[in-house]
């Protein structure tokens, strides 16, 4: 029987399993699974990952965290999908030089399926994401996605958050200790493993051996137990996404009172991106490019252009990183989660999200009667699927680009780069758009609406022509374009900005009215 882990590495992934572990295995219960983590003092939270989706709300509610509290300690802001600059024409060129990704799912006032007509003209000159619902305008005016007086982690329209990495490992540490998780400032020294291929135990420096039933690796893009000790090859995704490095800066506000983005920013560079991300009281800014593409030295040089004269006294952070994932994630009694899974860039975070999915598989998956075999091929073939999956939607944002301005953005398109997997689905797509058939919900992450907000808003074009007869509530389809104008204003007349929310929480938390003046 199965009745303890060790999770070695703590940060972001590590105490967000924990945290999420213990509640749903029963920690602090007579028959519940213990859990400690061990994880090092000498070795820092890598603290980059400032991005979430809309499910860490569902994971810190799971964990207990009151979202006011969360506000208040992590310097987090409210996100509301991402904004994508100069991703579809090069600054200069002629035509659109944005679109969002925003996380609201498009619905109908009048219960139609809007796509098709807007494909068809019935939508004016607007872009989809504009016409298909009020989030994308909200967000551009700041606007926060609720009121101070709904409850923690509802809202009308759908939200993560943007914080401080560090802060919320912080955080999830405090409370996994609360819900009975075990913790140990120590350092690994040394992996065992027994003659059948499992871990028989992790050494410590201070106490000593460590053993359990099941032991999960948090120890980033070291990989300490599935790769090194358990030699679990890492497939490099390269050819496919070529980004493999950053410089990254933390930028004040110019005054206390600037507008806080309510959403990620990413604008496109001649190499790669640049992510601007708002926090409470500082900007989190980096640059992400290839190596292959621009050196070093040009790629800071771009940050600092970005952030213009501010940049001047301030430090930056350098990263390197490899796209690829393990198509072994679960081996034996070890199971791989965060950067020593896989991590394929920063564009549309996936990195949290892929330990929110893990912490899930884990408690559904855990051996109880000792079926880890069973519990294994589960979890790898379902985990391989989800990076196929995301590989292909981060791809889609580079391969459909209409840039031919630089070696990077021509290598992109490249049919050579782009998986088959894509290159069938953009296949399908000439000639009706994405639906429910060519998604399955178990396994992908973006749902057909994501990958429509990123298609449409990077100028693709699906041909209706040929089925252009049947459809016939074009009337009705421009009531509900209209409509969505209308509730568009409504929610920028209406909802609070993004940093008149904060401060409430602050002052006051959630589910309350808003604090006098």
């Amino acid at each position: 029987m199965a009745k303890s882990i060790l999770i070695v590495g703590g940060g972001t992934a590590g105490w967000l399993t924990a945290g999420y572990l213990a509640r749903r295995l029963g920690s602090d219960l007579p028959g519940g699974v213990s859990i400690r983590v061990v994880e090092s003092a000498e070795i820092g939270i890598l603290g980059v990952g400032e991005g979430t989706f809309p499910t860490i709300r569902r994971t810190l509610a799971t964990i207990g965290i009151d979202e006011a509290e969360m506000i208040r300690r992590c310097g987090a802001s409210f996100k509301q999908g991402a904004k994508f600059v100069h991703w579809r024409h090069a600054p200069g060129q002629a035509g659109p030089d944005h679109y969002s990704h925003p996380f609201q799912v498009a619905e109908s006032p009048e219960g139609m399926e809007l796509l098709p007509y807007w494909l068809l003209g019935q939508g004016g000159t607007d872009n989809w994401d504009e016409v298909c619902g009020p989030q994308k305008k909200a967000a551009d005016a700041h606007r926060a996605p609720k009121l101070p007086d709904h409850p923690d982690y509802v809202a009308p329209l759908n939200y993560a958050y943007h914080f401080d990495a560090v802060a919320l490992a912080e955080m999830l540490r405090d409370k996994a200790v609360e819900n009975g998780v075990a913790h140990l400032s120590d350092r690994v020294t040394e992996v065992l493993v027994g003659g059948d291929g499992a871990i028989d135990g992790v050494r410590t420096a201070q106490h000593g051996l460590l053993k359990a039933d099941l032991y999960i690796d948090c120890t980033g893009f070291r990989a300490e137990l599935i790769g090194k000790a358990l030699d679990m090859p890492y497939r490099s995704c390269r050819d496919v996404l070529f980004c493999d490095s950053a410089v990254a800066m933390q930028v004040p506000y110019a005054t206390i009172d600037d507008p806080i983005a309510s959403c990620t920013i990413a604008t496109a560079q001649d190499a790669g991106w640049i992510w601007d991300i708002g926090l409470e009281k500082r900007r989190g800014i980096g640059h992400v490019y290839s190596s292959a593409h621009m050196d070093d030295g040009s790629a800071e040089a771009r940050l600092r252009a970005y952030v213009g004269p501010a940049s001047d006294r301030l430090e930056f952070r350098k990263l390197r990183f490899e796209a690829g994932y393990r198509e072994t994630n679960w081996h034996k009694n070890c199971v791989a989660v965060g950067l020593s899974s896989g991590f394929f860039e920063p564009l549309e975070a996936t990195g949290i999200v892929f330990s929110e999915i893990a912490a899930g598989m884990i408690a559904n998956l855990f051996p109880w009667g000792g079926d880890f075999e069973s519990s294994a091929r589960q979890y790898n073939a379902n985990m391989r699927k989800r990076y196929e999956r995301a590989l292909d939607f981060i791809k889609l944002h580079y391969c459909i680009s209409e840039r031919r301005d630089t070696d990077f953005w021509r290598d992109n398109v490249a049919q050579s780069s782009i998986p088959d997997s894509l290159l069938e689905l953009l296949d399908r797509w000439r000639f009706r758009p994405p639906n429910e058939m060519d998604f399955d919900l178990q396994v992908d992450i973006f749902s057909e609406m994501s990958w429509q907000y990123v298609l449409y808003g990077m100028g693709w074009r699906t041909d209706l022509t040929a089925k252009a007869g049947i459809y016939r509530y074009h009337d009705e389809a421009r009531r509900a374009f209209a409509e969505v104008r209308r509730q568009a204003s409504f929610a920028i007349a209406n909802l609070p900005s993004n940093r008149e929310l904060i401060s409430n929480a602050h002052r006051r938390g959630f589910g309350t009215r808003p604090a006098a003046a």
